[in-house]
């Protein structure tokens, strides 16, 4: 536990919250600030910065809980179309330094500006940065 995160506080219960699920691992609990009716956050008990901390096993099981709870919210809140959203880092909107993934049903007219805008790229420029992508990286990771 981070004793400066907000997360891991509600993650102990030292934050209230209005919990969705949770077990020894993960805790799911409803956005106070939403972007949409329903939004919810899905995070790990451990404390873990980003994409780049998390243990991947940890990972795994957190997506498959993330998809079961966007099931849940298909169910209760009877819409199809899900936004499942996940930054890593300041630039990439991240406001709380814990690992969380979130989950934003989307209704019809519902104002949430989630889309990212699309840009024109070459097909030289996509196919240096693909190249360039495919590359091995140091310490062996593929």
């Amino acid at each position: 536990m981070n004793n400066n995160c907000v997360f891991c506080k509600i993650a102990a219960g030292e934050i209230p919250s209005f919990t969705i699920y949770e077990d020894e691992e993960f805790k799911v609990f409803l956005d106070i600030s939403p972007a949409t009716r329903g939004h919810m956050l899905v995070i790990p008990r451990t404390h873990c910065a980003d994409i780049f901390e998390i243990d991947a096993g940890m990972c795994a099981r957190l997506h498959k809980l993330t998809v079961a709870m966007a099931a849940r919210i298909r169910g209760a809140l009877n819409t199809d179309a899900l936004n499942v959203l996940q930054n890593n880092g300041p630039l990439a909107g991240q406001t709380v330094r814990h690992y969380h993934v979130h989950l934003i049903p989307r209704y019809e007219n519902d104002g949430a500006d989630l889309i990212p805008a699309q840009t024109e790229v070459s097909g030289s420029a996509l196919a240096e940065l693909a190249e360039k992508l495919r590359r091995p990286l140091p310490g062996g990771h593929q």
